[in-house]
């Protein structure tokens, strides 16, 4: 419960960074709308989601909703990293402090900040024509699925932000990994024109469980990507919930180990 209480207090100074520099919200919501529209009226018209009466932004608005979330681990390694810079790790270090609680706090943090980029989308997606036909709980429970989702990335987020020198290299580095991830997958256009190498590598990508596992949640047919009849393309949100225990059993413990191990540059 101490390091529970520690983690939170982590995340109201988060929270409140964010009243205090407003822009951060701002701007954190307004790329994701813009790759909304962007994907809705200018490469909606050519891609066919392959079934008379759905439309294309049924399909897209999942993957964004992603794709958004899988670059929370970004925010969380810029932040930590420019913290390191600073010299605030070390000031962490030395309260009487859970050792987890400043990892556990930011990891938080960025998932409070995702339900409200997740709302704004929500509403800029109705607005373009998204309607999720499946019933509300079922709708609620993707918006969790998604959350959970972006929580275990972010732990990914840590370990790169307690690992880099300067923090314009955490966002290059988290940018060569997740950028290949969303679009090598099934998240905004079909996997069946990929090579055959690619189309298995897009069936077993973690991205594309989630979204096919969103796509249920939202009442929606995965019709992009299940070409080889793999597991995880018949089981997605099963899959996509072990990728997520994965994570979070891998980065966690590695997350705590180099906070504990770290100091500014």
């Amino acid at each position: 419960m101490s390091a529970l209480h520690d983690a939170l207090i982590i995340m109201k100074r988060q929270l409140l960074q964010l009243v205090r520099i407003p822009e951060v919200l701002i701007f954190s919501t307004i790329q994701p709308v813009m790759f909304v529209l962007l994907f809705r009226f200018v490469f909606g018209g050519s891609i066919s989601t392959g079934l008379e009466g759905v439309d294309y932004v049924q399909l897209l608005m999942p993957g964004i909703f992603v794709q958004t979330v899988a670059f929370t681990l970004a925010g969380t390694a810029v932040g930590l990293a420019e913290d390191m810079e600073k010299g605030l790790i070390d000031r962490f270090r030395s309260l009487p402090i859970s050792r987890s609680a400043v990892v556990v706090g930011r990891a938080l943090g960025d998932s409070a900040l995702n339900v409200v980029v997740l709302f704004v989308m929500g509403i800029a997606g109705y607005l373009v024509g998204w309607r999720p036909s499946s019933s509300p709980l079922s709708i609620l429970a993707g918006f969790l699925f998604l959350l959970l989702f972006g929580f275990s990335m972010s732990w990914i987020g840590v370990l790169v932000g307690l690992s880099v020198r300067q923090a314009r290299v955490a966002n290059t580095v988290v940018f060569l990994a997740v950028f290949p991830l969303t679009f090598l997958s099934n998240a905004f256009a079909p996997t069946t024109g990929m090579p055959k190498a690619l189309q298995y590598f897009a069936e077993w990508n973690p991205v594309s469980t989630v979204v096919a596992g969103c796509r249920e949640f939202f009442g929606v047919i995965n019709l992009f990507g299940v070409t080889a009849q793999s597991f995880p393309s018949r089981e997605p949100i099963f899959m996509s919930l072990v990728y997520m225990a994965l994570l979070m059993a891998v980065f966690i413990p590695l997350s705590v180990r180099k906070y504990k191990r770290s100091s500014s540059r």
